[in-house]
C-alpha cells in the first residue's frame, strides 16, 4: 500500500480508502440487506494489507452500514483505522437535530468518537440552511468534547460553491468530491481539487471509476486503450489517473467482491504521483473526448443558455440524458432525472421559446430536444440519438 499525507494533518492515509456504500447484499433487490459475512471477510482483507481509510454515511445501505460497521470493528479494528461518516443535512430540521443525529451515529458504530465528521451532500442550498442553522459552532463544540476529531464535507455542486464553502471556514480538514478523468469540468472539477489542496485540505474523490460504468467500455474506447504499451484494465487508468495528481489524497472505491477489493489493493500498490508520461495523459484525453464524442446532445456545458427564463437546468438536463447512453446505464439515468434534479429545472418545464437557442454556440435545437429528454428520463420512453430517431 503507498500512503499519502492527509492535508494539514501529522496523518498519513493510505492511497485507497474503502466505501462502505456498495457492501455486497444477501438479496440485490434489497439494498440493506448487507451480507455481513462477506463484507466484514472483506474489510478485514483490506486493513490487513493497509487500507486505514473508511468511509460510510447515515443513510448508507438504509441505515446498516454504520450498524455494519459497528460490529465488524470490534476486537482491534476499529484502532487501526480512521473513520469517516456524515451528518445527513436533509434530515437536520433545527440545530437540536445535529446532536440527536451524531450521537445516533456513533450509537451505531459503537464508537466513542468519529475521526472525520462530514457534512453530507453539501450544495449551495444545504450549505447556506447548515450554516445558518451554526453548524460550524455545534461542531466546533462536538470537536471540543470529544465525539468528533476533524469536520468536512462532500460535495456535489459547481466548482464557485466549494470555494464558497472552503472560504467560510477556516477550520475544515477535508473534502470529498465527485472526480475522475470524465469529470474535470464537473462539479468540483480539476480546478476546485486544486483548490481544495492549495488550501490544506486533504481531498478524498469519490466515483474514481463513475461507479462501474469506466470498467466496461464500448469498443471504440477499449481499442483506445489498448494502443498503449502499458497494459492496465480501464479501473486501473481511471485510478492510476487519480493518484497521479498531487492534489489527491485518497480514492474511495466502493466496493462489492473481494475480487474488487484484491484488484484495487494491487492498483494502488503501483501508485504514484507524477507517473504518468506524456502520452499516458494525452491517451487519457483522447479516452475522454471519444466517451463525450458518444454523446447525442453535443452539449459542453458552456452555460451560455442559462439561466432559462422558464426555471430549465438546461446543461444538467443534457448531462443526464447523455451519461445514461454513453455507459449504457439508461436506468440510472431516469433515477438521477427524478430524483436529483428538482421538478422545477426539468426538462417538461421548457415552453420553447427559444431563447437558449440564440446563445447556444453549439447550435443544439433545445427546445425540440426537451420533450424527447423528459419523455426517456421522466415517462421511461425508449432513448434516442437524434431527433430523427
Amino acid at each position: 500500500m503507498q500512503f499519502r499525507k492527509f492535508g494539514n494533518l501529522n496523518w498519513i492515509a493510505s492511497a485507497l480508502g474503502f466505501g462502505c456504500m456498495r457492501l455486497p447484499l444477501l438479496n440485490p433487490q434489497e439494498n440493506s440487506s448487507i451480507d455481513e459475512t462477506e463484507a466484514a471477510s472483506m474489510l478485514y482483507y483490506a486493513i490487513d494489507q493497509g487500507i486505514n481509510y473508511l468511509d460510510t454515511a447515515y443513510g448508507y445501505h438504509g441505515g446498516n452500514s454504520e450498524r455494519f460497521l459497528g460490529r465488524a470493528l470490534k476486537g482491534g479494528y476499529r484502532e487501526k483505522v480512521h473513520l469517516a461518516t456524515k451528518l445527513p443535512c436533509w434530515k437536520v430540521e433545527n440545530s437540536q437535530d445535529f446532536n440527536l443525529l451524531l450521537n445516533e451515529q456513533l450509537g451505531k458504530l459503537k464508537t466513542d468518537h468519529i475521526d472525520f465528521y462530514l457534512l453530507h451532500g453539501l450544495n449551495a442550498e444545504s450549505w447556506h440552511k447548515m450554516r445558518d442553522l451554526d453548524v460550524i459552532p455545534w461542531a466546533q463544540s462536538a470537536i471540543a468534547d470529544g465525539r468528533i476529531q476533524h469536520l468536512g464535507f462532500s460535495f456535489h455542486d459547481k466548482t464557485e460553491v466549494l470555494m464558497e464553502i472552503i472560504d467560510a471556514y477556516d477550520g475544515w480538514t477535508l473534502c470529498q468530491v465527485q472526480y475522475n478523468y470524465i469529470d474535470i469540468e464537473n462539479q468540483a472539477g480539476t480546478q476546485g481539487v486544486k483548490y481544495a489542496a492549495s488550501k490544506g485540505l486533504a481531498v478524498i474523490t469519490m466515483e474514481p471509476i463513475l461507479g462501474g460504468r469506466l470498467v466496461n467500455p464500448p469498443e471504440e474506447i477499449q481499442a483506445l486503450w489498448n494502443t498503449s504499451p502499458r497494459k492496465r484494465s480501464p479501473a486501473d487508468w481511471a485510478l492510476q489517473w487519480l493518484w497521479n495528481q498531487p492534489e489527491v489524497t485518497v480514492a474511495l472505491s466502493g466496493m462489492s467482491t473481494m475480487s474488487q477489493v484484491k484488484e484495487n489493493l494491487a492498483s494502488a500498490d503501483q501508485s504514484g504521483v507524477n507517473t504518468f508520461t506524456n502520452d499516458d495523459l494525452a491517451l487519457v484525453g483522447r479516452v475522454r473526448e471519444q466517451y463525450l464524442a458518444l454523446s447525442p446532445i453535443p452539449c459542453n456545458k458552456c452555460n451560455y443558455c442559462m439561466p432559462c427564463p422558464n426555471g430549465v437546468n438546461i446543461p444538467r438536463v443534457f448531462e443526464t440524458y447523455n451519461r445514461g447512453l454513453i455507459y449504457n446505464h439508461q436506468d440510472e439515468a431516469r433515477q438521477d432525472y427524478t430524483r436529483w434534479i428538482p421538478e422545477l429545472e426539468q426538462a417538461n418545464n421548457c415552453i420553447a421559446c427559444k431563447d437558449c437557442e440564440e446563445l447556444c454556440p453549439q447550435n443544439i435545437l433545445i427546445s425540440q430536444w426537451m420533450p424527447v429528454v423528459h419523455e426517456v428520463l421522466g415517462e421511461g420512453k425508449p432513448y434516442v440519438k437524434n431527433l430523427q430517431s
